[in-house]
């Protein structure tokens, strides 16, 4: 439908800058029909953007530079229309083509990504980073300007680390890849996020990894020089495609790309605890914290490997000073939930989960606090799990949770064989949860077993996707 031509007439001056994703939003914006729009980029210079790689149908435009435009050229909207059909029947079909469906797979238990209003420029940003072929960039070469101040405000979202910010930041690296395809650090920032987002969101892995993984070969690509792209590239080559040994090459080659990088030591330190290279991984992730002292992500992930390295006393006095300095940072309260189920705190693990799953707006997780709420309540911890337990197996039913997650549940009913057949299938899904394998104390009842023995000499092989 068109626009309305009885609704108020439009303060465009006062709106805060917004990207339009279509005809029909621009349309709507300047209170006319799309026809009019489309001639009038044509015939006056109306500054729209068409997505580099999408073809002539998919198109954007920024407020602000709509609003500077229409008051430079002096245009009335409605009195400038071009009405080319009676105005009582409707006008034809463009013969403008469709854009083909996007290959974006919904998660079935979210649908924030329907609704948010980076969805077309993120679709347009995966069909530049499968589409587009560049030659390599010096990293010394000069961004657009307008591109890196864009890709700067997405690095500044990105390190709030919560959902709202890092789906921000995410439209910010897009928008600058469609000013400056040839950039390769809003690639790496597109990598960086997705590479989160499945930790900090209830976007799946399924989902961001891919994306993860096609923006940081991108990025590659287009800077080989890139100590941030050999960085994007190691964290998912691990952590989606186990590949431990192109993961650490990557790690290594960031670090020397550039030895300061506080982000290369930070998640080379996380993938070395990962697999079981302890005081390597100390080390590491000391180095991250004397480069970057104030980053509470960081002080997490050295709780979480204190508490692997035996020193729990330290990782919840570390973790719970992280949780009262900054209450909306999501990973200390995971970190502790993990701690306090091991150590039969129920309440404590309860309380943590629960505002782990509120902030990253885990709708199975609450699921999972709520049952378990029930269950201590009813027969204290025993009753806590086995009450967890069910709600599991629904939500594993229904897609909405990985294999894993009952593993660690039956192992700590003690029940071994049911955990050993749900890791079997974790391993064959190839479930990024696994990569916790060597150092998850949640299944240490299966440890001795050669059963599971088998299934980390099956995981150390990888099957690279």
């Amino acid at each position: 439908m068109g626009p309305n031509r009885h609704s108020q007439p439009i303060d465009r001056r006062s709106e805060a800058n917004r990207r339009l994703d279509s005809w029909k939003e621009i349309a709507a914006f300047l209170d006319c029909g799309e026809r009019t729009v489309k001639r009038w980029e044509t015939e006056r210079g109306l500054p729209v953007h068409r997505m580099p790689g999408s073809g002539r149908g998919r198109v954007s435009a920024y407020t602000a530079e709509l609003s500077r435009w229409l008051e430079a050229s002096r245009l009335d909207p409605a009195a400038d229309e071009e009405v080319s059909h009676p105005p009582d029947l409707p006008a034809p079909v463009s013969p403008e083509p469709a854009p083909s469906p996007p290959r974006h797979v919904m998660p079935r238990h979210s649908s924030w990504w329907l609704a948010a209003p980076a969805m077309f420029l993120i679709l347009a940003a995966v069909v530049l980073l499968i589409g587009i072929r560049h030659e390599p960039v010096p990293s010394t070469r000069s961004a657009n300007i307008g591109a890196e101040d864009l890709y700067l405000q997405g690095r500044f979202y990105w390190n709030k680390r919560t959902p709202e910010s890092l789906r921000t930041a995410v439209d910010y690296f897009a928008q600058a890849i469609v000013r400056d395809p040839n950039y390769a650090r809003p690639y790496v920032g597109l990598a960086d996020c997705y590479n989160l987002l499945r930790e900090f969101s209830a976007m799946p892995a399924s989902d961001a990894y891919p994306k993860a993984l096609d923006a940081a070969r991108k990025a590659v690509q287009l800077d080989d020089t890139s100590a941030e792209a050999h960085n994007s590239l190691a964290f998912v080559s691990f952590y989606w495609n186990w590949d431990a040994a192109q993961a650490d090459r990557e790690f290594l080659r960031a670090i020397k790309l550039n030895p300061n990088y506080v982000l290369a030591h930070h998640w080379r330190g996380s993938f070395l605890m990962a697999i079981d290279r302890l005081p390597e991984a100390l080390a590491e992730i000391e180095t991250a914290r004397k480069l970057d002292p104030t980053s509470s992500a960081i002080l997490a992930d050295k709780g979480l490997l204190l508490f692997h390295m035996g020193r729990t006393g330290e990782a919840v006095t570390l973790l719970k000073q992280i949780a009262a300095q900054e209450p909306k940072f999501a990973s200390s309260y995971s970190y502790l939930a993990l701690i306090h189920l091991d150590i039969k705190d129920y309440p404590a693990y309860l309380a943590d989960a629960r505002e782990a799953a509120t902030l990253t707006q885990d709708s199975p997780g609450l699921a999972i606090v709520d049952a378990g709420d029930e269950g201590f309540a009813a027969g204290g911890g025993r009753a806590m799990l086995d009450s967890i337990l069910g709600v599991e197996r629904r939500l594993y039913a229904n897609g909405q949770l990985p294999a894993y997650a009952l593993a660690q549940t039956c192992c700590s009913l003690g029940r071994k064989a049911e955990a050993l057949v749900y890791l079997r299938t974790s391993l064959e899904r190839m479930e990024p949860a696994m990569v916790a394998l060597r150092v998850d104390s949640a299944i240490n009842c299966v440890r001795g077993d050669p059963a599971y023995k088998d299934i980390v000499r099956r995981f150390d092989q990888g099957a690279h996707r």
